[in-house]
């Protein structure tokens, strides 16, 4: 059922039968509920990740800023907007012309078959509308309780935590939690190594104690955190808050090319299968193309998935198979072969030095694949690991980063800690590689040090400005 009280007659009808061609094409889907906006308004809506009710922070507020100027000066446009919702929220852009309506609301109804069939977004909510506004009622209440300006630098501190967490922890989680349901296995833990791991005890004072089933390492640290940091009741619902949405959000993260390439195949299928007419196919090709270009050097999320869609049927694979199981790194993984690369001209490049323009660094299949995939895994975050609590007798933590090659900024990894160090209320360590040097960074007393292995620490210099 597609609804859409904003829409004229004539884009509901239209609405309507793009509706029913992918319904009889395989594709299924909750409530479709279309809302038309004006640019301002989907920028607004898209700053805050689709929900607008959700808590204000000045993050959005910038994200914002980067969106109407995009669209101002004529470098990006939003032509829709699709909510993980039930029903399903799709944001119109007002200004759309009647053919880009029609294109966009048939790639709306390949992002809702992606979102209720897809292995990666089950673990989600799907009534997050009415969670959000609760969770920004609960913050403006400590606001009036504890003065916005606390909470705002807390809040701030929390979100940059976001990356810090583990992109498969939802899905362990989720499918432990039916195989309880079903009758099987026993109690699910606050978190599962991927590859065994101890049990974790935190020594305080000569006397072990940490419950929740914590095994080290682990990769949950926001959550860790929210559940051990020494906190204010507040400051823990704060810090939950934004963990259980980073985990909502996480999905999107790690599907972009698959769900873009699924919505993108099926509007192409659709419109050109009998939802156009004759006369607007030419217009149809200037758009498509115009959405699925890629700048030299660089990669189009559209473009790449809706052509991996496209060489898979080729090869006589099952599409809803592949849209149900997979992730991006999954899907690339299992679809993108010699053959493909070579067709779509694919190269591993690298930056030229000052105005040097970027150089051509390799053509071989293995290793652009390589490339890609490293890219995109983790949910293209450092791979951060709690390796252990409480060292020495002390509750310092020690972090490892699991080095694929790409280093830290050290100033940057040097700020985090000392957002988890100001948390946990006791010194952070993190073992990561520089090049071939393993370096520990260092956060204590709110300085931050950092050292090769094996040599005295040495304070990191202060960022300039």
């Amino acid at each position: 059922m597609v609804t859409g009280p904003s829409l004229t007659p004539e884009l509901l009808a239209a609405a309507q039968r793009a509706e029913s061609a992918a319904t009889a094409a395989g594709l299924s889907f909750f409530e479709v509920v279309f809302e038309m906006l004006d640019a301002s308004e989907v920028n607004a809506v898209a700053a805050y990740g689709g929900f607008p009710n959700r808590y204000p922070s000045w993050r959005f507020g910038m994200e914002y800023e980067r969106l109407s100027k995009g669209h101002e000066w004529g470098l990006s446009k939003i032509y829709e907007l699709v909510v993980n919702h039930d029903p399903t929220i799709a944001y119109l852009l007002r200004s759309n012309s009647a053919l880009e309506q029609k294109l966009v609301m048939a790639h709306v109804f390949g992002h809702a078959d992606f979102f209720r069939h897809n292995a990666w977004f089950a673990p989600t909510e799907r009534a997050m509308m009415p969670r959000f506004g609760e969770h920004a009622r609960r913050i403006q209440g400590y606001a009036d309780r504890h003065g916005r300006d606390r909470v705002e630098r807390f809040l701030d501190v929390a979100l940059s935590l976001e990356p810090l967490m583990d992109p498969y922890g939802p899905q362990r989680r989720h499918r432990a939690e039916r195989r309880r349901a079903e009758g099987g296995g026993g109690p699910m833990k606050a978190s599962q190594p991927p590859q065994g791991g101890v049990n974790l005890r935190l020594v305080t004072g000569g006397k072990a104690a940490l419950p929740g089933g914590w095994d080290l390492p682990t990769f949950d640290l926001l959550r860790f955190l929210g559940e051990h940091a020494e906190l204010e009741d507040w400051e823990r619902d704060v810090l939950g808050i934004v963990s259980a949405e980073a985990e909502y959000f996480l999905p999107q993260r790690m599907t972009k090319i698959i769900n873009e390439g699924w919505a993108s195949f099926w509007h192409s299928r659709l419109l050109t299968g009998g939802l156009l007419t004759a006369g607007e196919l030419v217009d149809f090709a200037d758009c498509h193309s115009s959405a699925t270009q890629a700048a030299p050097g660089q990669l189009n999320p559209y473009k790449l998935g809706i052509e991996l869609f496209r060489h898979a049927e080729r090869r006589g694979l099952d599409l809803f198979r592949l849209r149900t199981v997979h992730n991006d790194v999954s899907f690339v993984d299992e679809v993108m072969d010699e053959e493909f690369i070579e067709r779509s001209s694919l190269f591993v490049s690298e930056r030229g030095s000052g105005r040097e323009p970027a150089r051509i660094q390799s053509r071989d299949h293995s290793r652009v694949k390589q490339e890609l995939l490293r890219s995109m895994a983790w949910a293209g975050q450092p791979r951060i690991a709690l390796e252990s609590v409480g060292g020495g007798g002390r509750r310092e933590l020690l972090l490892r980063h699991h080095h694929d090659g790409r280093d830290l900024h050290l100033e940057d990894a040097g700020a985090v800690l000392k957002a988890i160090g100001g948390l946990w209320g006791a010194p952070v360590q993190l073992l990561t590689f520089e090049g071939e040097q393993e370096r520990l960074v260092t956060v204590e007393g709110g300085e931050v040090r950092v050292q090769d292995v094996g040599t005295p620490a040495a304070p990191l210099p202060s960022r300039a400005g």
